[in-house]
């Protein structure tokens, strides 16, 4: 692997990494784990094995004197920065790393896999909570918990969204109580072994609220076209195209989520993205979060999302809930 990150160092013209523990920096270092308590940076230059440096001013003193152009982690902050002192063009390391992490090995699938069923299995047992009469916020605490109890080394959100909050893609748990009737969007996203996934599914308590379940089989509908054009050599556009394209055709155009989906691995929001433009041609061991969505203001929203791989047949789930509505009647 490092013989090919330093031909794409040398392809974009840098001549040395600083990484800081991040998604980029556990793809350089092999740690899965939240970069396994090493809090320091790691340092790749043209020649010899990646070095590690305690700070900054450690990092830039491993940086050859006569490097031109540095590739700094995208996840560095300002006074790192700051105390990085080396006389070169600092410029984002993911222009090296970001194409190469694209092409995941079958242990990186296999690893992205046992996150998508740990995130599976906290929606399952979510489906055996008493939902009625408590608010956003305490049930968005305990799925907190399960994914503690679960093994997950980093939540890194939480959405629990009830009634009218369905349809507001941003929410934030609040105190409002979930009655029956309510529509609820459940998400988790997490992180485990170095490897990230996120999972949403719609609950209904008691009952759905008058014509969700249209809107809802839209949703789904949406989800199947953007699975179903999963393959080797499409482009990240073609899949969302395929998602939106039934979003529109239905009549919900205006009402729809901004993206169909994103790439996601050691990082939970990284390329591809499944936009208009994004010409990333989809390989095998591609894994991204396919996650249409309709947002009907002040009413309901439904929102699906799964972990799906490009096999060489075509996409594969590695989140195995089902999609149908769960009406969960307490």
């Amino acid at each position: 692997m490092i013989d090919e990150v330093r031909r794409r160092m040398a392809e974009e013209g840098v001549d040395a990494l600083v990484l800081r523990p991040s998604p980029d920096f556990r793809y350089l270092s092999g740690l899965d784990g939240l970069d396994d308590g090493y809090d320091g940076y790691l340092v790749l230059t043209g020649e010899g094995p990646p070095t590690a440096a305690a700070g900054p001013r450690e990092a830039a003193a491993l940086v050859p004197g006569a490097a031109r152009r540095v590739g700094v982690d995208p996840e560095m902050r300002a006074r790192e920065l700051f105390s990085l002192p080396v006389d070169a063009e600092l410029v984002l390391a993911s222009s090296v790393l970001a194409p190469l992490r694209l092409r995941r090995e079958p242990a990186e699938v296999a690893a992205t896999g046992r996150a998508a069923a740990a995130a599976d299995a906290v929606l399952l047992a979510a489906r055996g909570l008493v939902w009625f009469g408590a608010t956003e916020r305490a049930m968005a605490r305990r799925l907190r918990a399960a994914l503690a109890e679960a093994g997950c080394e980093e939540t890194l959100s939480v959405l629990v969204a009830a009634g009218e909050h369905t349809a507001l893609p941003r929410h934030a748990a609040c105190d409002r109580v979930i009655n029956p009737g309510d529509a609820l969007l459940v998400s988790v996203c997490g992180r485990w072994d170095g490897h990230c996934a996120e999972v949403a599914r719609m609950f209904a308590v008691a009952e759905p609220p008058e014509d969700f379940e249209a809107m809802y089989s839209v949703v789904l509908a949406a989800q199947r076209a953007a699975l179903d054009a999963v393959r080797p050599g499409v482009t990240a556009a073609e899949v969302g195209r395929a998602a939106r394209e039934v979003i529109d055709g239905s009549g919900y155009g205006e009402y729809a989520g901004r993206r169909p989906g994103r790439g996601v691995g050691r990082s939970h929001e990284e390329g591809p993205w499944l936009v208009p433009g994004d010409g990333t041609v989809f390989e095998p061991g591609t894994t991204v979060c396919l996650e249409p969505a309709i947002y009907l203001p002040e009413l309901f929203g439904a929102r699906v999302a799964d972990v799906v791989v490009c096999a060489p047949e075509g996409g594969r789930r590695l989140s195995s809930l089902p999609w149908e509505l769960c009406v969960v009647d307490r």
